[in-house]
């Protein structure tokens, strides 16, 4: 039986690791030590009120402007990434971040760090537009969601590492993971420039290698020229725009573990040992159960997928309301952990599938700017919440909105699957004859 099960094991980790492109490796790569040195965005919220001493509601907006600064960069890296390319793009970000950093660590002045936040949260966010361009340009179709969802394995594999070791050294002194993550992004830096290619449609890239992209229809095709796509092409989209804002709805949700979380431990008398315990009880869960779920749910129709996402994601954080020891902590971490790794693979299909070849960077800027906006709204809500109620509030407020997002997530499935078949996206790869795929129509 054990060889069975080990033999299973082994075929289904060569199906998730074989046959991508080698440039996709080295994104990969550093992405992977990108990860591994992510220290702020996860201890912001505790190095302000810790090691600064201010109050939760100032690490509410310092957390804030490091979202708005993310925001902005969202758009502006978007359009820069198919102006000007993924390779510059990619390059400058990160070695901006590094110097932002460094400089968050050393400045004590109130205005100063507020400032510093924002400036790391925009160049934290303006490489990852021109990163999941990059990907979706040298992998082909067929292999693109399997390669986010090992990128998103190795995102995990570097937070969960990073945030339980960080745990441990913010007792002695934060400046120091200011200082590893500007050491990790001089790394990547380095890494991008001397193996990556620019991979831009046109100049050389080799758009998803040697597969022919898959079809798609009128609203979705390339405009006669890169021009034609802009930032008005992406808003003018309802069906992606209302799947923006619905991620955005369950982003803010999974946000609240790097900002409202801590916080809430803090307010019960852990100490930063235990949030970067539960933190990383959350990567690693991800980094065990993405790839086995995700052969499981890549089978499954993308609208109750993310529905039961939506519900595990809000009842999880809810169950934070009801115990403040230990073990159900975790065992509440593991609940939204399982919304997380559902919710992942369901959202990069559809937004690959709905980005234009020559405006990759601008569908892909939008997307990132939920997320972005997530880590805007998400430090504000939190922390006005903790300054005025008690960490319960927090938390049933968070079940409540999982349950509103995951109707919505419903009524978007019913809406689109309703569409005329000519104005519904086709199913990819051939879908069974006669069986909708949502959000589109099997060919008829």
């Amino acid at each position: 039986m054990t060889t069975v099960a080990t033999g299973r094991l082994g075929r289904a980790l060569r199906h998730s690791f074989h046959g991508l492109p080698s440039a996709y490796w080295w994104l990969w790569t550093s992405n992977l030590i990108n990860r591994l040195g992510s220290f702020v965005a996860a201890f912001l919220a505790l190095y302000v009120t810790t090691d600064l001493g201010h109050s939760a509601a100032f690490a509410g907006f310092v957390g804030a402007l490091y979202g708005l600064g993310g925001t902005v960069a969202s758009v502006v890296a978007g359009v820069l990434t198919d102006r000007v390319g993924r390779r510059p793009t990619i390059v400058v970000s990160q070695a901006s971040t590094s110097v932002a950093v460094v400089c968050l660590a050393l400045v004590r002045d109130t205005a100063t760090v507020a400032v510093c936040a924002c400036l790391c949260g925009f160049f934290v966010n303006a490489a990852r537009p021109a990163t999941q361009a990059m990907m979706i340009d040298i992998v082909p179709q067929r292999d693109r969601v399997r390669a986010y969802t090992l990128n998103y394995w190795a995102t995990n594999i570097g937070l969960g590492v990073s945030s339980t070791a960080a745990g441990a050294v913010a007792r002695h002194n934060y400046a120091y993971l200011f200082y590893a993550q500007a050491a990790a992004m001089v790394l990547c830096t380095a890494l991008v420039l001397a193996k990556l290619p620019e991979s831009r449609p046109g100049e050389g890239g080799a758009d998803g290698g040697t597969e022919p992209p898959e079809p798609l229809p009128p609203r979705a095709a390339d405009p006669p020229g890169r021009a034609g796509v802009s930032l008005w092409t992406v808003f003018a989209d309802r069906p992606f725009m209302a799947l923006a804002a619905l991620n955005l709805l369950l982003a803010t949700i999974f946000q609240l573990a790097y900002v409202g979380l801590p916080l809430a431990l803090q307010r019960q008398g852990h100490d930063s040992s235990v949030y970067g315990l539960v933190i990383g009880l959350n990567s690693l869960l991800v980094v065990v159960l993405q790839l086995p779920l995700t052969r499981l749910t890549g089978k499954w129709i993308p609208g109750p997928a993310l529905v039961g996402a939506s519900l595990l994601a809000g009842y999880g954080f809810g169950l934070y309301s009801v115990t403040d020891s230990l073990v159900p902590l975790l065992l509440a971490t593991c609940v939204w952990t399982l919304g997380e790794i559902i919710s992942s693979p369901a959202q990069v299909d559809l937004v690959i599938r709905l980005s234009p070849t020559h405006g990759r960077g601008h569908y892909q800027g939008v997307n990132n700017l939920s997320f972005a906006l997530a880590s805007l709204s998400a430090p504000l809500v939190s922390g006005w919440t903790l300054e005025h109620f008690a960490p319960a509030v927090l938390w049933t407020v968070t079940a409540a909105c999982g349950t509103c997002v995951g109707v919505g997530y419903h009524l978007l499935q019913r809406r689109i699957s309703g569409m005329p078949a000519e104005e519904a996206r086709p199913a990819p790869g051939g879908a069974r004859r006669g069986r909708a795929r949502w959000p589109w129509r099997a060919p008829r």
